[in-house]
């Protein structure tokens, strides 16, 4: 379990590195998840090397938001200051995830009741 939490936490670092190489427009960690997907493709690492760990930090995510939580607690004024903004955001958002998953589904609905001969799945 040791071995997968260095694994993983190489790649964060690496990934890290390659954000201040390219000017911050991805963040680390998500440079260093890809890089660690690249190695567990080209079989450079074994999924079983970091399975364990991987289980371990998954099973224990809810702590990770802590941090976050009290960096926006910190922020509070400024979240205060542009709530309406944040709301409609948000709301809008949401709507248009609703919509293009709803009619993405229709879509594929169709497209599989035509290959199975009009019947309803």
């Amino acid at each position: 379990m040791i071995k997968g939490f260095c694994y993983i936490m190489l790649f964060y670092v690496l990934g890290e590195m390659m954000s201040l190489l390219i000017g911050k427009l991805i963040p680390g960690s998500v440079c260093g998840m890809i890089l660690l997907f690249i190695a567990l493709t080209l079989k450079w690492i074994r999924p079983h090397d970091v399975d364990k760990a991987a289980s371990a930090l998954t099973r224990n995510m809810a702590l990770f938001f802590v941090p976050a939580s009290i960096g926006l607690m910190h922020e509070y004024k400024i979240l205060m200051s542009n709530w309406v903004v944040l709301l409609t955001v948000s709301v809008v958002t949401t709507l248009l995830v609703i919509v293009v998953v709803g009619v993405t589904e229709e879509q594929l609905d169709r497209k599989l009741s035509h290959k199975k001969g009009g019947e309803k799945i």
